[in-house]
């Protein structure tokens, strides 16, 4: 494959393992990263690698590391299958030049790929991606006096980390008991050994090694936390707490089994924190998420920024100011104060936390902020449409001549990251402004289409009404 063919998403370069994602391309791809670090980092500092679950990581990790030794840079690289947070919080503690993560996140088990961690501890603004990029076209391949390659662990400090940071001993005084799913990622037995060590009451379910992730994929959203779903609600769990395939996204489950999306999780950490902890900062949400923060931050005088989709707009804004929390829609949300970095670890434990701390079941404080903001219900169609479809889609929802969306008026349109139209549809009194946005993927023929609104049933008729748009 030649190197333009290897494309980099919103957090790195991700392929099919054996047709894109080969040793050959990890080389090139760890050249390009070496480029970078020679060019613009301390280069002696380092680079940390890590990997997780997925066939064929730990030895890809290796050839990464063997690459960047090769070029002179001295390599720390983890001595087991460790969650991306771990890699990040290592990179900033060590202060290294930055770092490597071999990892798919949530795709499914036959991809594979490489994220790169900037300096910071966090996703790599777009300016360095870009940078890394342009040497992978040039095909860089830099040497130098070889460096060490020295192997350790990550995971213990990051543990110890999380720990001091959420209020573990308060979760366990509260008596709760949790569902713990790993979906056979790098979060394995993480949380289990926490919940071990302070007895906090907890049943682990998929924590073993299986690269195939049988019958779902790592992605902490329905239909794949169903087991999640059947075990809270058969072994008596207050909620049920699930990492994607590289531990940095949470998904939830509620006493009865149902789901808590990204959004209600993002809600009630960003009302925790301004209500309980009252900390300073800012809030940042991306373009796709839910307009009960916004709501959330204006009753506390928050300042809320809007930004593009991909955590390593949380991230950018991170490196200028104190953000409080940022979040996004795939279940991402990193805190100023720890980390640059999205965390599904740590914000599992938060989410213990904050029911430890309510005295109340997970069931419950959603419904609490449903009463209390109004009702936001949200969903998301994943369209494989052709380039053109796509394409055109896109242009016509943008152009002035697109006024409605199925029996609703337009009331505004956005392009901050796709097209967002705000819909005269009902709010059910004080429920979420209605709207939908199309937003094409930039690396395959994919459009995705987003919705919040009032009610379920709204949500999936403007879905609907929106793809039959598409479609046309």
């Amino acid at each position: 494959m030649a190197n333009d063919q290897i494309k980099f998403g919103t957090d790195g370069w991700r392929g099919v393992i054996a047709d894109d994602f080969t040793f050959d391309n990890v080389r090139r791809v760890a050249g390009a990263i070496a480029a970078y670090v020679l060019k613009h980092e301390d280069a002696q500092r380092g680079v940390i690698v890590g990997y997780d679950t997925r066939f064929a990581s730990q030895h890809a990790a290796r050839v990464a590391a063997k690459t960047l030794a090769g070029a002179g840079i001295p390599v720390k690289l983890a001595d087991d299958y460790t969650p991306t947070p771990a890699i990040s919080y290592a990179v900033k503690t060590r202060q290294a030049a930055g770092g490597v993560v071999v990892t798919s996140s949530h795709n499914p088990w036959n991809w594979n790929g490489m994220k790169f961690k900037s300096k910071l501890g966090g996703s790599a603004a777009p300016a360095i991606m870009q940078i890394i990029e342009e040497a992978l076209h040039a095909v860089a391949m830099p040497s130098g006096e070889k460096a060490a390659i020295e192997e350790v662990d990550l995971k213990q400090p990051y543990i110890a980390a999380v720990c001091a940071f959420a209020d573990v001993d308060l979760i366990a005084k509260a008596k709760f008991k949790f569902g713990v799913d790993a979906m056979y990622g790098a979060g394995r037995g993480v949380l289990g050994q926490i919940f071990t060590s302070r007895a906090i009451q907890h049943v682990a379910i998929r924590q073993e090694l299986n690269p195939l992730f049988p019958g779902i994929n790592p992605e902490p959203i329905e239909p794949h936390v169903a087991l999640l779903q059947q075990t809270v609600v058969k072994e008596n769990c207050h909620a049920g707490l699930a990492t994607d395939g590289d531990a940095d996204r949470i998904g939830a489950v509620t006493e009865d089994g149902s789901f808590v999306d990204a959004h209600k999780v993002f809600s009630i950490l960003t009302h925790w924190l301004l209500e309980r902890k009252k900390w300073p900062g800012e809030i940042v949400r991306a373009f796709n998420t839910t307009g009960m923060v916004d709501r959330i931050a204006a009753r506390h005088g928050r300042k809320l920024n809007e930004c593009p989709i991909g955590f390593k707009y949380v991230t950018d804004l991170m490196s200028e100011r104190e953000i409080l929390i940022g979040g996004e829609e795939s279940g991402g949300i990193g805190y100023s104060r720890f980390l640059p970095e999205r965390d599904g670890i740590l914000n599992s434990l938060l989410l213990a936390n904050v029911m430890a701390e309510e005295g109340k079941p997970l069931g419950q404080l959603v419904a609490d902020l449903q009463r209390e903001y109004g009702p936001h219900y949200y969903g998301r169609r994943d369209l494989h449409i052709s380039e053109d479809i796509k394409q055109s889609a896109i242009q016509r929802a943008g152009s002035e001549r697109t006024k409605r969306l199925g029996p609703y008026n337009i009331i505004k349109k956005e392009g901050l990251d796709g097209v967002k139209l705000f819909l005269d549809a009902p709010t059910n009194g004080n429920g979420a402004q209605p709207w939908v946005l199309l937003r094409a993927s930039g690396t395959e023929p994919l459009l995705r289409i987003y919705s919040e609104a009032a009610s379920p049933e709204l949500v999936s008729e403007i879905l609907g009404n929106a793809e039959v748009f598409v479609k046309a």
